[in-house]
Protein backbone atom coordinates (compact mmCIF):
# COMPACT_ATOMS: atom_id res chain seq x y z
CA UNK A 1 0.00 0.00 0.00
CA UNK A 2 1.53 3.34 -0.72
CA UNK A 3 2.24 6.31 0.99
CA UNK A 4 -0.60 8.54 -0.60
CA UNK A 5 -3.10 5.70 -0.50
CA UNK A 6 -2.48 5.56 3.14
CA UNK A 7 -3.16 9.34 3.45
CA UNK A 8 -6.22 9.11 1.19
CA UNK A 9 -7.83 6.33 3.84
CA UNK A 10 -6.96 8.62 6.71
CA UNK A 11 -8.95 11.56 5.04
CA UNK A 12 -12.01 9.40 4.49
CA UNK A 13 -11.86 8.06 8.03
CA UNK A 14 -14.31 9.25 10.85
CA UNK A 15 -13.00 11.15 13.32
CA UNK A 16 -11.52 9.00 15.80
CA UNK A 17 -13.06 8.78 19.95
CA UNK A 18 -9.67 9.77 21.11
CA UNK A 19 -6.62 11.71 20.57
CA UNK A 20 -4.07 9.20 21.38
CA UNK A 21 -0.70 8.48 20.14
CA UNK A 22 0.28 5.33 18.58
CA UNK A 23 2.11 4.32 21.45
CA UNK A 24 -0.72 4.65 23.94
CA UNK A 25 -3.26 3.15 21.28
CA UNK A 26 -1.07 0.26 21.11
CA UNK A 27 -0.98 0.29 24.61
CA UNK A 28 -4.10 -0.37 24.79
CA UNK A 29 -4.77 -3.19 22.58
CA UNK A 30 -2.18 -5.36 24.11
CA UNK A 31 -4.14 -4.29 27.26
CA UNK A 32 -7.70 -4.82 25.70
CA UNK A 33 -6.62 -8.65 24.79
CA UNK A 34 -4.84 -9.21 27.43
CA UNK A 35 -7.97 -8.69 29.41
CA UNK A 36 -9.96 -10.67 27.32
CA UNK A 37 -7.43 -13.59 27.19
CA UNK A 38 -7.00 -13.28 30.95
CA UNK A 39 -10.82 -13.59 31.76
CA UNK A 40 -11.11 -16.51 29.00
CA UNK A 41 -8.68 -18.45 30.74
CA UNK A 42 -7.96 -17.70 33.95
CA UNK A 43 -11.05 -16.79 35.33
CA UNK A 44 -12.98 -19.20 32.91
CA UNK A 45 -15.12 -16.07 31.94
CA UNK A 46 -17.74 -16.49 28.83
CA UNK A 47 -16.01 -15.07 25.39
CA UNK A 48 -19.28 -12.68 25.64
CA UNK A 49 -18.52 -11.20 28.99
CA UNK A 50 -14.93 -11.12 28.58
CA UNK A 51 -14.91 -9.35 24.77
CA UNK A 52 -17.57 -6.79 26.68
CA UNK A 53 -15.20 -6.19 29.38
CA UNK A 54 -12.06 -5.99 27.30
CA UNK A 55 -13.90 -3.53 24.83
CA UNK A 56 -14.14 -1.48 27.69
CA UNK A 57 -10.56 -1.64 29.39
CA UNK A 58 -9.07 -0.76 25.23
CA UNK A 59 -11.23 2.34 25.03
CA UNK A 60 -10.52 3.50 28.76
CA UNK A 61 -6.71 2.67 28.45
CA UNK A 62 -7.17 4.57 24.89
CA UNK A 63 -8.44 7.98 26.91
CA UNK A 64 -11.68 7.74 24.79
CA UNK A 65 -14.68 8.90 26.73
CA UNK A 66 -17.17 5.88 28.10
CA UNK A 67 -20.04 6.97 26.94
CA UNK A 68 -18.52 6.79 23.42
CA UNK A 69 -16.98 3.72 24.24
CA UNK A 70 -20.08 2.28 24.74
CA UNK A 71 -21.88 3.52 21.96
CA UNK A 72 -19.23 2.25 19.66
CA UNK A 73 -19.31 -1.07 21.28
CA UNK A 74 -23.16 -1.37 20.89
CA UNK A 75 -23.09 -0.12 17.45
CA UNK A 76 -20.89 -2.90 16.06
CA UNK A 77 -22.60 -5.44 17.90
CA UNK A 78 -25.74 -4.81 16.69
CA UNK A 79 -24.66 -4.10 12.61
CA UNK A 80 -22.17 -7.37 13.15
CA UNK A 81 -25.31 -9.31 14.74
CA UNK A 82 -27.58 -7.69 11.96
CA UNK A 83 -25.48 -8.71 9.30
CA UNK A 84 -24.84 -12.19 9.99
CA UNK A 85 -27.54 -13.54 13.01
CA UNK A 86 -29.88 -14.30 10.53
CA UNK A 87 -27.00 -16.54 8.66
CA UNK A 88 -25.75 -18.44 11.78
CA UNK A 89 -29.57 -19.05 12.64
CA UNK A 90 -30.53 -20.20 9.22
CA UNK A 91 -27.20 -22.74 8.98
CA UNK A 92 -28.07 -23.90 12.52
CA UNK A 93 -31.26 -24.59 11.01
CA UNK A 94 -30.61 -26.23 8.24
CA UNK A 95 -27.39 -28.55 10.27
CA UNK A 96 -30.39 -29.95 12.54
CA UNK A 97 -32.72 -30.73 9.64
CA UNK A 98 -29.49 -32.73 8.01
CA UNK A 99 -28.91 -34.48 11.07
CA UNK A 100 -32.38 -35.16 13.04
CA UNK A 101 -33.94 -36.39 9.35
CA UNK A 102 -30.75 -38.78 8.94
CA UNK A 103 -29.94 -36.86 6.22
CA UNK A 104 -25.91 -36.53 7.07
CA UNK A 105 -26.13 -40.59 7.55
CA UNK A 106 -27.55 -41.19 4.40
CA UNK A 107 -24.51 -39.07 2.77
CA UNK A 108 -22.21 -40.69 5.27
CA UNK A 109 -23.43 -44.38 3.92
CA UNK A 110 -23.31 -43.89 0.70
CA UNK A 111 -19.80 -42.62 0.58
CA UNK A 112 -18.64 -45.30 2.67
CA UNK A 113 -20.15 -48.14 0.33
CA UNK A 114 -18.53 -47.33 -2.07
CA UNK A 115 -14.66 -46.87 -0.51
CA UNK A 116 -12.01 -49.04 1.36
CA UNK A 117 -8.53 -49.88 1.98
CA UNK A 118 -6.65 -47.60 0.67
CA UNK A 119 -9.22 -44.88 -0.62
CA UNK A 120 -11.15 -44.76 3.09
CA UNK A 121 -9.09 -41.99 4.19
CA UNK A 122 -10.40 -39.98 1.31
CA UNK A 123 -13.79 -41.14 1.53
CA UNK A 124 -14.01 -39.89 5.11
CA UNK A 125 -12.19 -36.55 3.86
CA UNK A 126 -15.02 -36.13 1.11
CA UNK A 127 -17.53 -36.77 3.60
CA UNK A 128 -16.32 -34.02 6.28
CA UNK A 129 -15.85 -31.68 4.08
CA UNK A 130 -19.81 -32.26 3.07
CA UNK A 131 -21.54 -32.78 5.89
CA UNK A 132 -19.23 -30.08 7.46
CA UNK A 133 -20.33 -27.29 4.83
CA UNK A 134 -23.83 -26.49 6.76
CA UNK A 135 -22.88 -27.47 10.28
CA UNK A 136 -21.02 -26.25 13.26
CA UNK A 137 -17.51 -27.84 14.23
CA UNK A 138 -18.94 -28.92 17.41
CA UNK A 139 -22.07 -30.51 15.79
CA UNK A 140 -20.12 -31.98 12.84
CA UNK A 141 -17.59 -33.97 15.61
CA UNK A 142 -20.70 -35.33 17.65
CA UNK A 143 -22.30 -36.35 14.25
CA UNK A 144 -19.11 -38.13 12.55
CA UNK A 145 -17.39 -39.32 15.65
CA UNK A 146 -19.84 -42.54 15.39
CA UNK A 147 -18.84 -43.46 11.65
CA UNK A 148 -15.27 -43.17 12.71
CA UNK A 149 -15.09 -45.06 15.31
CA UNK A 150 -17.17 -47.52 13.23
CA UNK A 151 -15.14 -47.64 10.40
CA UNK A 152 -11.55 -47.83 12.08
CA UNK A 153 -12.90 -50.67 14.42
CA UNK A 154 -14.69 -52.49 11.10
CA UNK A 155 -11.88 -52.47 9.25
CA UNK A 156 -9.26 -52.42 11.37
CA UNK A 157 -7.67 -49.26 10.66
CA UNK A 158 -5.86 -46.94 12.58
CA UNK A 159 -7.74 -44.82 14.32
CA UNK A 160 -6.04 -42.02 13.40
CA UNK A 161 -5.94 -43.33 10.12
CA UNK A 162 -9.60 -42.78 9.90
CA UNK A 163 -10.11 -39.56 12.33
CA UNK A 164 -7.71 -37.35 10.98
CA UNK A 165 -8.92 -37.19 7.36
CA UNK A 166 -12.49 -36.12 8.80
CA UNK A 167 -11.27 -33.87 11.90
CA UNK A 168 -9.50 -32.18 8.79
CA UNK A 169 -12.34 -31.62 6.28
CA UNK A 170 -14.65 -30.17 9.51
CA UNK A 171 -11.85 -27.81 10.85
CA UNK A 172 -11.04 -26.79 7.27
CA UNK A 173 -14.91 -25.71 6.78
CA UNK A 174 -15.33 -24.04 9.39
CA UNK A 175 -12.12 -21.68 9.03
CA UNK A 176 -12.06 -20.99 5.84
CA UNK A 177 -15.62 -21.84 4.22
CA UNK A 178 -18.84 -19.57 4.59
CA UNK A 179 -21.50 -19.56 6.08
CA UNK A 180 -19.34 -20.43 9.61
CA UNK A 181 -19.32 -17.87 11.48
CA UNK A 182 -16.25 -17.09 11.50
CA UNK A 183 -15.23 -16.28 7.89
CA UNK A 184 -18.56 -14.65 7.77
CA UNK A 185 -17.99 -12.11 10.52
CA UNK A 186 -14.68 -11.37 8.89
CA UNK A 187 -16.41 -11.09 5.69
CA UNK A 188 -18.96 -8.35 7.30
CA UNK A 189 -15.67 -6.55 9.17
CA UNK A 190 -13.95 -6.34 6.01
CA UNK A 191 -16.60 -5.43 3.22
CA UNK A 192 -15.36 -8.50 1.12
CA UNK A 193 -17.31 -10.09 -1.38
CA UNK A 194 -18.92 -13.32 0.26
CA UNK A 195 -19.17 -15.30 -3.15
CA UNK A 196 -15.64 -14.30 -4.30
CA UNK A 197 -14.86 -15.40 -0.75
CA UNK A 198 -16.61 -19.01 -1.11
CA UNK A 199 -14.85 -19.60 -4.16
CA UNK A 200 -11.35 -18.67 -3.20
CA UNK A 201 -12.19 -20.24 0.16
CA UNK A 202 -12.78 -23.62 -1.89
CA UNK A 203 -9.86 -23.43 -3.59
CA UNK A 204 -7.66 -23.19 -0.80
CA UNK A 205 -9.76 -25.47 0.77
CA UNK A 206 -9.20 -28.41 -1.51
CA UNK A 207 -5.34 -28.77 -1.14
CA UNK A 208 -5.15 -27.59 2.55
CA UNK A 209 -7.44 -31.07 3.42
CA UNK A 210 -5.66 -33.03 1.38
CA UNK A 211 -2.48 -32.67 3.21
CA UNK A 212 -3.68 -32.08 6.46
CA UNK A 213 -5.94 -35.22 6.29
CA UNK A 214 -5.40 -38.31 4.40
CA UNK A 215 -1.55 -37.48 3.58
CA UNK A 216 -0.76 -36.38 7.37
CA UNK A 217 -3.09 -39.04 8.63
CA UNK A 218 -0.14 -41.78 7.69
CA UNK A 219 2.11 -39.90 10.04
CA UNK A 220 -0.06 -39.68 12.59
CA UNK A 221 -1.15 -42.50 12.50
CA UNK A 222 2.57 -44.17 13.23
CA UNK A 223 2.94 -41.42 15.99
CA UNK A 224 0.00 -42.62 17.81
CA UNK A 225 -1.67 -46.14 17.28
CA UNK A 226 -4.27 -46.83 18.76
CA UNK A 227 -7.92 -48.69 18.45
CA UNK A 228 -11.05 -47.05 18.41
CA UNK A 229 -12.33 -46.47 22.11
CA UNK A 230 -15.70 -48.97 21.99
CA UNK A 231 -17.16 -47.13 25.35
CA UNK A 232 -17.35 -43.70 22.90
CA UNK A 233 -19.46 -45.22 20.16
CA UNK A 234 -22.90 -43.37 20.74
CA UNK A 235 -26.05 -44.12 18.94
CA UNK A 236 -26.32 -42.47 15.39
CA UNK A 237 -29.63 -40.12 14.77
CA UNK A 238 -30.96 -42.38 12.04
CA UNK A 239 -31.13 -45.54 13.90
CA UNK A 240 -34.22 -44.44 15.44
CA UNK A 241 -35.81 -43.74 12.00
CA UNK A 242 -38.08 -45.72 9.80
CA UNK A 243 -36.60 -44.18 6.38
CA UNK A 244 -34.23 -42.01 5.43
CA UNK A 245 -34.16 -39.14 2.34
CA UNK A 246 -32.46 -39.98 -0.69
CA UNK A 247 -29.15 -39.55 -0.97
CA UNK A 248 -29.04 -36.93 -4.28
CA UNK A 249 -32.11 -34.87 -2.61
CA UNK A 250 -29.35 -34.73 0.64
CA UNK A 251 -26.83 -33.79 -1.06
CA UNK A 252 -28.72 -31.05 -3.45
CA UNK A 253 -30.10 -29.29 -0.34
CA UNK A 254 -26.93 -29.03 1.49
CA UNK A 255 -24.72 -27.53 -1.98
CA UNK A 256 -27.71 -25.54 -3.01
CA UNK A 257 -26.39 -22.24 -0.98
CA UNK A 258 -22.95 -22.93 -2.22
CA UNK A 259 -24.36 -22.99 -5.83
CA UNK A 260 -26.76 -20.22 -5.84
CA UNK A 261 -23.63 -18.49 -3.91
CA UNK A 262 -21.11 -18.98 -6.30
CA UNK A 263 -23.36 -18.25 -9.44
CA UNK A 264 -24.32 -14.86 -8.45
CA UNK A 265 -20.45 -14.16 -8.19
CA UNK A 266 -20.25 -15.93 -11.62
CA UNK A 267 -22.62 -13.40 -13.05
CA UNK A 268 -21.18 -10.65 -11.56
CA UNK A 269 -18.08 -11.02 -13.22
CA UNK A 270 -19.55 -12.37 -16.23
CA UNK A 271 -22.59 -9.89 -16.99
CA UNK A 272 -21.18 -6.92 -14.75
CA UNK A 273 -23.96 -4.32 -15.16
CA UNK A 274 -25.88 -3.56 -11.81
CA UNK A 275 -28.63 -2.55 -14.12
CA UNK A 276 -28.94 -6.21 -16.22
CA UNK A 277 -32.09 -7.89 -15.24
CA UNK A 278 -30.35 -11.17 -15.06
CA UNK A 279 -27.74 -9.67 -13.15
CA UNK A 280 -30.38 -8.29 -10.72
CA UNK A 281 -32.03 -11.99 -10.40
CA UNK A 282 -28.90 -13.59 -9.31
CA UNK A 283 -28.24 -10.95 -6.84
CA UNK A 284 -31.13 -12.20 -5.29
CA UNK A 285 -31.34 -15.56 -4.95
CA UNK A 286 -27.41 -15.28 -4.74
CA UNK A 287 -27.50 -13.22 -1.34
CA UNK A 288 -26.55 -15.05 1.46
CA UNK A 289 -29.62 -14.90 3.49
CA UNK A 290 -32.21 -16.44 0.45
CA UNK A 291 -29.81 -18.82 -0.70
CA UNK A 292 -29.53 -20.53 3.22
CA UNK A 293 -33.10 -19.49 3.18
CA UNK A 294 -34.07 -21.44 0.37
CA UNK A 295 -31.84 -24.53 1.38
CA UNK A 296 -34.08 -24.70 4.73
CA UNK A 297 -37.16 -24.50 2.90
CA UNK A 298 -36.20 -27.35 -0.24
CA UNK A 299 -34.92 -29.12 3.18
CA UNK A 300 -38.53 -29.21 4.40
CA UNK A 301 -39.46 -31.85 1.26
CA UNK A 302 -36.23 -33.12 0.68
CA UNK A 303 -35.25 -33.69 4.06
CA UNK A 304 -37.87 -33.92 6.76
CA UNK A 305 -40.82 -35.10 5.15
CA UNK A 306 -38.90 -38.29 3.70
CA UNK A 307 -37.79 -39.09 6.98
CA UNK A 308 -41.73 -38.93 7.94
CA UNK A 309 -41.83 -35.79 10.26
CA UNK A 310 -45.32 -34.12 10.46
CA UNK A 311 -46.01 -31.00 10.04
CA UNK A 312 -46.11 -30.43 13.91
CA UNK A 313 -42.51 -31.72 14.64
CA UNK A 314 -40.45 -29.14 12.30
CA UNK A 315 -41.07 -25.83 14.03
CA UNK A 316 -40.03 -27.90 17.93
CA UNK A 317 -36.77 -28.71 15.54
CA UNK A 318 -36.68 -25.33 14.55
CA UNK A 319 -36.71 -24.21 18.49
CA UNK A 320 -34.00 -26.83 19.12
CA UNK A 321 -31.27 -25.57 16.22
CA UNK A 322 -31.80 -21.91 17.55
CA UNK A 323 -31.11 -22.66 21.17
CA UNK A 324 -27.60 -23.85 21.45
CA UNK A 325 -26.35 -21.07 19.02
CA UNK A 326 -27.51 -18.45 21.29
CA UNK A 327 -23.58 -18.41 22.99
CA UNK A 328 -22.05 -18.09 19.31
CA UNK A 329 -24.21 -15.28 18.20
CA UNK A 330 -23.18 -12.90 21.50
CA UNK A 331 -19.80 -13.81 21.26
CA UNK A 332 -19.71 -13.00 17.66
CA UNK A 333 -21.76 -9.51 18.27
CA UNK A 334 -19.06 -8.79 21.24
CA UNK A 335 -16.52 -9.66 18.64
CA UNK A 336 -18.51 -7.28 16.11
CA UNK A 337 -18.59 -4.33 19.22
CA UNK A 338 -14.68 -5.06 19.52
CA UNK A 339 -14.32 -4.02 16.78
CA UNK A 340 -15.55 -1.33 16.13
CA UNK A 341 -13.92 0.14 19.15
CA UNK A 342 -10.84 -0.86 17.86
CA UNK A 343 -11.65 1.20 14.41
CA UNK A 344 -13.48 4.33 16.94
CA UNK A 345 -10.24 5.04 19.02
CA UNK A 346 -8.00 5.22 16.38
CA UNK A 347 -6.63 1.52 16.39
CA UNK A 348 -7.46 0.84 12.72
CA UNK A 349 -5.57 3.73 11.33
CA UNK A 350 -2.38 2.74 13.63
CA UNK A 351 -2.53 -0.81 11.77
CA UNK A 352 -2.52 1.13 8.40
CA UNK A 353 0.20 3.27 9.59
CA UNK A 354 2.65 0.11 10.94
CA UNK A 355 1.94 -2.04 7.91
CA UNK A 356 2.98 0.94 5.52
CA UNK A 357 6.10 1.98 7.51
CA UNK A 358 7.40 -1.59 8.37
CA UNK A 359 6.33 -3.29 4.94
CA UNK A 360 4.51 -5.87 6.21
CA UNK A 361 2.22 -7.56 3.88
CA UNK A 362 -1.53 -7.14 4.91
CA UNK A 363 -2.25 -10.68 4.12
CA UNK A 364 0.84 -11.91 6.53
CA UNK A 365 -0.04 -9.38 9.46
CA UNK A 366 -3.68 -10.27 9.36
CA UNK A 367 -2.67 -13.91 9.84
CA UNK A 368 -0.15 -13.33 12.35
CA UNK A 369 -2.91 -11.34 14.37
CA UNK A 370 -5.09 -14.53 14.09
CA UNK A 371 -2.42 -16.85 15.44
CA UNK A 372 -1.38 -14.93 18.49
CA UNK A 373 -4.88 -14.12 19.41
CA UNK A 374 -5.79 -17.82 18.71
CA UNK A 375 -3.14 -19.40 21.19
CA UNK A 376 -3.63 -16.69 23.48
CA UNK A 377 -7.54 -17.56 23.65
CA UNK A 378 -8.09 -20.41 22.38
CA UNK A 379 -11.16 -19.99 20.44
CA UNK A 380 -11.03 -19.33 16.64
CA UNK A 381 -13.66 -17.43 16.24
CA UNK A 382 -12.74 -14.81 18.98
CA UNK A 383 -9.41 -14.45 16.96
CA UNK A 384 -11.42 -14.54 13.61
CA UNK A 385 -13.45 -11.28 15.22
CA UNK A 386 -10.62 -9.62 16.85
CA UNK A 387 -8.05 -9.71 13.90
CA UNK A 388 -10.92 -8.76 11.42
CA UNK A 389 -11.18 -5.89 13.92
CA UNK A 390 -7.49 -4.51 13.68
CA UNK A 391 -6.73 -5.32 10.19
CA UNK A 392 -10.28 -4.04 8.28
CA UNK A 393 -9.36 -0.75 7.46
CA UNK A 394 -6.51 -2.67 5.69
CA UNK A 395 -9.29 -3.59 2.73
CA UNK A 396 -10.35 -0.35 2.10
CA UNK A 397 -7.89 -0.09 -0.59
CA UNK A 398 -7.93 -3.31 -1.76
CA UNK A 399 -9.47 -4.88 -4.84
CA UNK A 400 -12.10 -7.60 -4.46
CA UNK A 401 -9.95 -10.64 -4.96
CA UNK A 402 -7.68 -9.42 -2.57
CA UNK A 403 -9.87 -8.41 0.45
CA UNK A 404 -11.69 -12.03 -0.10
CA UNK A 405 -7.72 -13.25 0.47
CA UNK A 406 -7.78 -11.16 3.40
CA UNK A 407 -10.62 -12.79 4.88
CA UNK A 408 -9.09 -16.37 4.36
CA UNK A 409 -5.48 -15.35 6.07
CA UNK A 410 -7.43 -14.73 9.05
CA UNK A 411 -9.25 -17.82 9.08
CA UNK A 412 -6.40 -19.51 8.29
CA UNK A 413 -4.36 -17.96 11.57
CA UNK A 414 -7.27 -18.50 13.70
CA UNK A 415 -6.83 -22.39 13.36
CA UNK A 416 -2.70 -22.53 14.43
CA UNK A 417 -1.99 -24.87 16.91
CA UNK A 418 -5.34 -25.98 18.95
CA UNK A 419 -3.74 -26.77 22.87
CA UNK A 420 -5.59 -26.99 26.21
CA UNK A 421 -7.13 -23.45 26.08
CA UNK A 422 -9.42 -24.90 23.53
CA UNK A 423 -12.85 -26.82 24.09
CA UNK A 424 -12.12 -28.65 20.56
CA UNK A 425 -8.73 -29.99 21.89
CA UNK A 426 -10.89 -31.45 25.18
CA UNK A 427 -13.58 -32.77 22.61
CA UNK A 428 -11.29 -34.50 20.71
CA UNK A 429 -8.73 -35.65 23.33
CA UNK A 430 -12.07 -37.53 25.00
CA UNK A 431 -13.87 -39.04 21.81
CA UNK A 432 -10.92 -40.60 20.31
CA UNK A 433 -9.86 -41.45 24.36
CA UNK A 434 -6.22 -39.58 23.76
CA UNK A 435 -3.79 -38.27 26.34
CA UNK A 436 -2.74 -34.89 26.24
CA UNK A 437 0.87 -35.87 24.51
CA UNK A 438 -0.83 -37.95 21.88
CA UNK A 439 -3.69 -35.15 20.42
CA UNK A 440 -1.14 -32.67 20.48
CA UNK A 441 1.43 -34.90 18.55
CA UNK A 442 -2.04 -35.59 16.46
CA UNK A 443 -4.83 -33.02 16.75
CA UNK A 444 -2.96 -29.92 17.36
CA UNK A 445 0.17 -30.81 14.90
CA UNK A 446 -2.96 -31.19 12.44
CA UNK A 447 -4.66 -27.78 12.92
CA UNK A 448 -1.11 -25.91 12.58
CA UNK A 449 -0.84 -27.58 9.06
CA UNK A 450 -3.83 -26.53 8.08
CA UNK A 451 -3.32 -22.56 9.18
CA UNK A 452 -0.03 -22.81 7.54
CA UNK A 453 -0.87 -24.66 4.14
CA UNK A 454 -3.84 -22.47 3.86
CA UNK A 455 -1.75 -19.24 4.83
CA UNK A 456 0.86 -20.26 2.19
CA UNK A 457 -1.83 -20.83 -0.43
CA UNK A 458 -3.74 -17.47 0.20
CA UNK A 459 -0.27 -15.80 -0.12
CA UNK A 460 0.91 -17.52 -3.28
CA UNK A 461 -2.55 -16.40 -4.86
CA UNK A 462 -1.87 -12.94 -3.38
CA UNK A 463 0.78 -12.89 -6.18
CA UNK A 464 -1.14 -14.25 -9.14
CA UNK A 465 -4.60 -12.79 -8.99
Amino acid sequence: MTRLSVEMLAADAPEPITSAGHAQLGIAVLAGIAVIVLLITKFKLHAFLSLTIGSLALGAIAGAPLDKVLLSFSAGLGSTVAGVGVLIALGAILGKMLADSGGADQIVDTILARAGGRSMPWAMVLIASVIGLPLFFEVGIVLLIPVVLMVAKRGNYSLMRIGIPALAGLSVMHGLVPPHPGPLVAIDAVGADLGVTLALGVLVAIPTVIIAGPVFSKYAARWVDVPAPEKMIPQRASEELDKRPGFGATLFTVLLPVILMLAKALVDIVVDDPENPVQRVFDVVGAPMIALLASVLVGIFTLLRPAGFSKERISPLVEKSLMPIAGILLIVGAGGGFKQTLIDTGVGQMVLDISEDWAIPALLLAWLIAVVIRLATGSATVATVSAAGLVAPLAADMSTTHAALLVLAIGAGSLFFSHVNDAGFWMVKEYFGLSVGQNIKTWSVMETIISVVAGGLVLLLSLVI
